[in-house]
């Protein structure tokens, strides 16, 4: 054998002699809120690929920054579900203080930060090394939303019942501030200085048709925008439940802000410059959360009312697709996970 096809033989045998990289994949995690499984969709279809079974009334979910797990909370269980990405079994139910709502994942994957939506209100720290609840912070008011910081520093919970918001500094999980609001807090998204630490916070509140742009570093009110009423349109009031307004998404781009309309069943896209609205996208009854995928191309609608996740193409904006997922989807989440 000559000297050239011998290091083709050696290299091929290396080669199988390591261990394979785990494959990764774009996907979409759509929690019911009234079901008892999550569904998984591939962006790249708009197709169901998976569905996470065994999760009775699922609240939040978020993935891991390293796509090894996705974590889902479990109301009736008062549990984090800890599901492994690769075959979307779950693996561990943590135990919490109390009734989850919402939750997030810090960047370096470590640390993920529950809030409690019973009073008198908590937010819970799961290390996720030992998958152990360690420790439960006491904040003003039960909990429908926590948050983390685009720089990571600090974890922002919002209390639908007493309207404070509550910045828990990741480092030592101690509260670092609190504001109090004139309603509920809603979903929440950051924007972020050229440093990236955070610049702005944008909320809802409850009963507000729109949302709130506050600086983070000051709490103080920027402005309130009212999201347009539609002419000729009756609001839609039934099953509202005091959140007229119940999602928002920034773009990948950092140029414009998305949120929804239950009372009109609408997304709505106004640009992070001056607010200024930009497009009014129709979509399935009662849309809730948004996600946008890692490409930025288009964005995830979940439409409670339909029992559809609405797909709209961001350079078109219009509805593109309508995937039929579980019973009333609310949150969701995307991102890589690994899929072998």
């Amino acid at each position: 054998m000559n000297a050239n096809k011998r290091n083709v033989v050696i290299a091929a045998a290396l080669a199988l002699a390591l261990p394979l990289t785990a494959a990764e994949s774009v996907r979409v995690i759509q929690t019911n809120s009234a079901g008892d499984n999550v569904h998984v969709i591939d962006p790249a279809t708009n197709k169901v690929v998976g569905i996470i079974e065994g999760i009775d009334v699922s609240h939040g979910t978020v993935i891991a920054p390293d796509g090894s797990r996705i974590y889902i909370t479990e109301e009736p269980t008062r549990t984090m579900d800890v599901v492994d990405s690769k075959t979307l079994k779950v693996v561990k139910k943590v135990p919490l203080s109390g009734r989850p709502n919402n939750l997030a994942v810090t960047k370096d994957g470590r640390k993920v930060y529950v809030g409690i939506a019973q009073q008198p209100g908590a937010v819970d720290v799961i290390d996720t090394a030992t998958l152990t609840n360690i420790k439960s912070i006491p904040v003003q008011g039960a909990i429908h939303n926590v948050y983390v910081t685009p720089d990571s520093k600090f974890a922002v919970s919002g209390s639908v019942v007493t309207g404070v918001i509550t910045a828990i500094d990741t480092a030592t999980d101690t509260i670092a501030w609190f504001w109090k609001e004139t309603a509920g807090i809603r979903p929440m998204t950051f924007t972020a200085n050229p440093d990236g630490s955070t610049k702005e916070m944008i909320f809802q509140l409850s009963n507000f048709h729109g949302f709130v742009v506050a600086d983070f570093a000051t709490r103080k009110e920027i402005r309130r925008v009212t999201m347009p009423d539609i002419a000729g349109q009756e609001r839609e009031v039934d099953g509202i439940q005091g959140a007229p307004a119940h999602g928002l998404v920034i773009t990948r781009d950092g140029k414009m802000v998305w949120t929804t309309s239950k009372y009109y069943n609408y997304a709505a896209a106004y640009a992070l410059s001056d607010y200024s609205l930009v497009k009014i996208v129709p979509v399935e009854s009662h849309p809730e959360w948004l996600t946008i995928p890692p490409d930025g191309n288009s964005m995830y609608v979940g439409c409670a009312g339909s029992d559809t996740t609405d797909v709209i193409d961001l350079k078109t904006m219009e509805v593109v697709a309508k995937i039929p997922v579980g019973a009333v989807p609310k949150r969701n989440t995307s991102g890589w996970i690994q899929t072998n």
